[in-house]
């Protein structure tokens, strides 16, 4: 995946040092775009392996709707565990749980979980339920009988929810766009951690447009990726580099079940052939 390695040179090219939210320090432009034909392949990235599992998993939760952590947990992704858990330590009721322990009792404890294991009104719960408005299902409605709109988007940013947010939408807002039976989709999203984020959003959108192609019975075209604030974390830096050392290998498929309801999708409709990966690069998250 050439196009991401060369976003990764764009930032450290012509990106300013900045300080950020977290005190960690980013170099960071503005404005970057990548465009993935999806017949080429699927966009996960080989220079580095990618964890799938927590990204089809974390895509059905957003596609159901959900909001708690339970179903994340449940099926051992921990993406989102650092800002609940932070929530839950200045809450009254705890008692110097641990992390682990933490999400244990998210696990096998319904009632906490409803207390302390939702997130507010993120992604799944603005794409179906955007003030009583289900964003994605109404948009797959109109793609089957109105194709030619140009109004086929979905939006997460509500502005007067983001104060109930754990963390506003970095990926915000996204386009559906149907030609000569091909199906192609645009993310907008406006903050990229390049490293660590921005790999998970490209194979996480390339299979929400896959997904909505096969309930549409269309062909799949292009994901178009279009970042506003794109950049690396200081304690990023040297894991980049690693990754600009590695040549791209060929991309992997992915044959996904079709379903004509996207409610439908489970995890084991997903299979990935042909991935051959360079060794994962570890990193930390900045919260």
């Amino acid at each position: 995946m050439k196009q991401y390695l060369e976003f990764l040179d764009h930032i450290l090219e012509k990106g300013s040092n900045k300080p950020d939210r977290t005190n960690t320090g980013i170099i960071s432009t503005f404005g970057y775009q990548m465009r993935f034909d999806l017949s080429e392949g699927f966009p996960l990235l080989t220079t580095k392996k990618v964890h799938l599992k927590s990204i089809i998993h974390e895509l059905l939760w957003f596609v159901k709707g959900d909001t708690n952590l339970k179903y994340l947990a449940d099926n051992k992704v921990r993406i989102w565990n650092e800002w609940p858990y932070r929530k839950f330590i200045n809450s009254p009721d705890y008692n110097n749980e641990t992390m682990k322990e933490y999400i244990e009792l998210i696990k096998s404890d319904d009632d906490f979980a409803k207390k302390h294991g939702d997130l507010g009104p993120v992604y799944g719960k603005q794409w179906r339920d955007f003030s009583g408005y289900d964003q994605l299902g109404n948009v797959i409605s109109e793609i089957k009988n109105n194709p030619n709109s140009r109004r086929l988007i979905v939006s997460a940013w509500n502005p007067p929810q983001l104060k109930d947010m754990a963390l506003p939408p970095c990926h915000l807002l996204f386009q559906f766009y149907v030609n000569d039976g091909k199906l192609s989709l645009q993310l907008y999203q406006r903050s990229g951690d390049a490293f660590l984020g921005v790999p998970f959003n490209i194979a996480s959108y390339a299979l929400l447009l896959m997904m909505v192609a096969e309930v549409c019975n269309l062909e799949v075209g292009d994901f178009v990726h279009t970042v506003g604030d794109a950049h690396i974390y200081l304690n990023h830096l040297e894991q980049v580099n690693l990754q600009l050392s590695r040549t791209p290998r060929k991309l992997p498929r992915m044959i996904i079940k079709h379903h004509d309801n996207i409610e439908d999708y489970q995890f084991d409709d997903f299979v990935l052939t042909d991935y051959n990966p360079h060794p994962v690069i570890k990193g930390k998250v900045a919260i």
